[in-house]
């Protein structure tokens, strides 16, 4: 007999199909042991020594684990070919050792990039010894994770109440986000103008042209600052006649982007399909661990996480026959497309790049066995994976040439027209031109004008998305593959930045933690500080450097940083924020001096503070005398400023004044029922009070209050509308914006809305198409993920977000989800273990007591 040990129930279900009756598969349900959540877990003074604890939960899989470990002659260690796995396979080795189970037997390591029957039977015909350096790797960093947050969150505890560490990488990333809001809040835009002309042939062919010489002058982006400028460009080109100069024409290629690596597979589903990066790895882990099809389990990729570009041979040598049967030989380059040197920085695993385990499963022979979401992801790695060994596309690209009689002012008109899809027969990549043909002209025709002027401003920098952060972060080398979705599912969860519209927008405790950091531990938030610790910790995993070492050296100057902060006063930590934020929270006067003169009793100082329910505000060194309290954001201040008095919109279609007014919570439109409105009846039942008909509507997130005029004020009123009817089941689909945002409901079934001029432009077709996508059941709004049922009373589990946090609930229990973890890639067995500690605590809180 011998045993198998996976890390989780659906891949254990899987391959125990691949594998003999000489074989027991069991799953170890993730890491059976960890550190403890308390100080001393591990010991700086003692060469980073760890205390290992496993859990409760644990226990009982480890029970079924030994008894047949017991039994068999050999143990097989088959988790995932990662620094986890090989973490996972040394604590189940270091276990049964302790237990003394593995005298006289042989035990081995295996590893496999996907889930198909050869492959595994593969694995286990090549077995290893467990790699050392991958686990001295995940023990290095381990032991950073645990010394940064329990070091660093009880000074933020004392100092900063409310707040907790975000994490090693976390911090940075959050740096990233906080960086870039300063330089948006901190943008002038500058008024700039464009010119088109329109030149007409003899053919009344029009060619929209370019400006590119004007006067002999070059003309850029601020050659035109104003309509002035534009005006006497027009006339300066009125005066002249035009004729076509030169025709050229270019042949180019555009060649296909490499496979999925797990960055740009979370980059490009966020911006094609719309997925986070938390959402993507979860659908990618169902379609690597197996999909069951026809009754079999079948993995349809390859591992998801890795960061490497090659592709095995034997999975090009059936891309290309499949291109070649499927396209043509035209499709098919004369020699496979390389990719293995276009690596990130710092690419640290040498695994293939995600692909399907059979290009011949497309995506429309196994649609039916999938969910939609899961059709969509298997759609994009399958096509781009093939489209990556299939030949460039080539294009024709078109430039006509015009000029003036006296040669002084030029224009260019360009097109481009497809004369070979190539790849694109399967696939188009962002900013792929299209096509744009131009008309048949003649050199030296002579053509004549008509002009197109538009006004434009310049932008500040856009807010992170998911895909731009992911991105940003893998260019700085900060993160790995299997970190990124765990470290912007953090700083979301934590209230430390607010998603809308798919961008970042950084909360005031947010920029509180980023400019605390930032201000007492600088290097542990510099860009390239992280990067360089990812560094050593990759050379780790090559050999090139001792963990204890970088632990080392690294502990040594984070220690003394951390003792320095702690003598600091909470006034003096508040103080230095002051002055670190200065003209970021506070007004500059003409001169650009820093102006903290409270607005409102002209006397006070204001000064930054910070609660712990509410989080960092700005408020007036005379309380309680004066209460005046802003947000930290000057722009958000600006608004409430602007609302100290009410601000009369218009009248509603029942002649009743909308005001635009300020509270606690934000802006919000208040108006006066009418008599007829049922919510005015309804009051009318209950004991009458003073402003009772009073009705007050929220500004959904993302609507800026100078966007309100009197059609969306009225249409928010409104709320919530009907849009029409069901065709298939004939009830009404409404509209309506709740606390996170606007969304459709029909029947059992509610879609949210991404973006918030949704709420104003839907139409019937498209709020279909949400609907049917949409997944039955009631959201609640503190809903983060539906587990599924308790394996053991089939009662729900999910994960909520809550007041201080993330929890798991589960009956009437509800489990402290720890700081590491991600809460949207939690999986049923790891939220098994922490109700089963919750359990645990609250039965010895109750022994306490007694």
């Amino acid at each position: 007999m011998n045993l198998v040990i996976v890390e989780s129930p659906a891949k254990a279900k899987t391959i125990n199909k691949y594998l003999g009756e000489n074989y027991t598969v069991l799953a170890s349900y993730g890491h059976i042991r960890d550190l403890p959540s308390k100080n001393g877990s591990v010991d700086p003074e003692d060469k980073f020594k760890m205390i290992w604890e496993v859990d409760s939960f644990s226990k009982k899989y480890l029970k079924e684990i030994t008894d047949v470990a017991k039994k068999s002659e050999k143990i097989i260690l088959a988790t995932d070919p990662d620094r986890e796995g090989e973490a996972i396979a040394w604590h189940v080795k270091e276990y049964l050792d302790e237990k003394k189970i593995l005298k006289d037997k042989k035990i081995e390591r295996v590893v496999f990039n996907e889930i198909t029957k050869k492959a595994v039977i593969n694995g286990i015909d090549n077995p290893r010894s467990i790699e050392p350096n991958l686990v001295d790797a995940y023990m290095a960093r381990r032991a950073l994770d645990y010394l940064v947050g329990f070091n660093i969150s009880p000074i933020l505890w004392t100092k900063l109440p409310g707040s907790k560490s975000a994490g090693r990488v976390q911090s940075v990333a959050l740096r990233l986000l906080t960086e870039r809001e300063h330089e948006i809040e901190q943008f002038k835009p500058e008024e700039f103008w464009t010119l088109n002309v329109n030149f007409k042939t003899t053919k009344e062919d029009i060619l929209n042209s370019n400006v590119v010489l004007l006067n002999d002058s070059k003309i850029e982006k601020f050659s035109f600052k104003n309509k002035e400028d534009i005006n006497i460009a027009i006339e300066l080109i009125k005066k002249s006649k035009y004729r076509i100069s030169d025709i050229s024409s270019k042949i180019y290629t555009r060649n296909p982007l490499g496979p999925f690596t797990t960055s740009t597979l979370q980059q490009t589903s966020s911006s094609k399909l719309g997925f986070g990066a938390s959402r993507t790895m979860q659908i990618a882990q169902r379609l690597y661990q197996g999909i069951d099809i026809e009754g079999d389990t079948v993995g349809l990729i390859t591992y998801m996480r890795t960061d490497g570009t090659n592709i095995s041979n034997d999975a090009i040598i059936d891309f290309r026959n499949f291109i070649k049967n499927s396209y043509g030989d035209s499709y098919l380059p004369k020699e496979p497309n390389n990719y293995s040197g276009k690596k990130a920085k710092n690419a640290q695993e040498a695994h293939e790049a995600i692909r399907p385990t059979d290009i011949s499963r497309t995506p429309e022979t196994i649609k039916k066995f999938l969910s939609t979401d899961q059709l969509k992801l298997y759609d994009l790695i399958w096509s781009r994976a093939l489209s990556s060994q299939m030949e460039a596309a080539k294009f024709d690209r078109k430039t006509i040439t015009i000029v003036s009689d006296d040669n002084k002012n030029q224009f260019k008109c360009s097109g481009s027209t497809i004369k070979f899809d190539g790849f694109l027969k399967l696939t188009r990549i962002d900013n792929d031109e299209d096509e744009k043909i131009i008309p048949n002209v003649s050199k030296d025709e002579v053509i004549t004008d008509n002009f197109i002027d538009e006004q434009h401003f310049t932008q500040p920098p856009p807010r992170y998305s998911e895909a731009s952060l992911v991105k940003k972060l893998e260019e700085l080398g900060i993160g790995r593959p299997s970190t990124y979705a765990s470290i912007i599912s953090v700083i979301s969860n934590r209230g430390y930045a607010d998603v809308v519209n798919k961008r970042f927008f950084p909360t005031d405790r947010g920029k509180l933690l980023s400019a605390f950091l930032e201000a007492l531990f600088s290097k542990y938030v510099d860009y390239g500080f992280t990067a360089g610790l990812e560094e050593q910790l990759d050379d780790i995993t090559a050999g090139k450097e001792e963990w204890i070492k970088v632990l080392d050296n690294f502990w040594k100057d984070f220690n003394t940083n951390v003792s320095n902060v702690k003598e600091k006063r909470t006034r003096e930590v508040l103080d230095l924020l002051n002055e670190s934020l200065g003209e970021l929270i506070f007004e500059a006067d003409k001169s650009g001096k820093i102006n903290r003169k409270c607005k409102l009793c002209n006397t006070g100082e204001l000064s930054l503070k910070n609660s712990f329910r509410g989080g960092a505000f700005i408020g007036c060194s005379n309380y309680p005398e004066c209460k005046f309290t802003r947000p930290l954001s000057k722009s958000k201040s600006n608004d409430q400023i602007a609302l100290l008095e009410p601000k009369l919109i218009g009248q509603n279609d029942s002649g009743k004044d909308i005001y635009l007014k300020n509270g606690r919570f934000g802006p919000y439109l208040q108006f006066e029922m009418a008599e007829n409105d049922p919510a005015s009846n309804k009051k009318k039942k209950k004991k009458k009070k003073e402003n009772d008909n009073l009705k007050n509507i929220s500004i959904p997130k993302g609507l800026e209050i100078d966007q309100i005029n009197l059609e969306k004020a009225k249409y928010l009123c409104a709320l919530p509308k009907v849009i029409g009817q069901h065709p298939d089941i004939g009830k009404d689909i409404t509209i309506n914006s709740g606390r996170f945002g606007p969304y459709l409901k029909c029947d059992n079934k509610s879609a949210r809305l991404e973006n918030v001029e949704d709420l104003f432009t839907i139409g019937l077709n498209r709020a279909i198409t949400l609907i049917a996508e949409a997944k039955p059941g009631r959201i609640s709004s503190s809903l983060i993920k539906d587990l599924g049922e308790h394996p053991e009373d089939k009662k729900p589990v999910r994960i909520m977000k809550g007041q201080y946090g993330p929890y798991i609930k589960y009956k009437s229990l509800n489990a402290t989800i720890p700081e590491e973890k991600d809460p949207v890639e939690l999986t049923m067995d790891e939220a098994l273990i922490l109700i089963e500690k919750r359990k645990e605590y609250d039965k010895n809180k109750k022994k306490g007591r007694k």
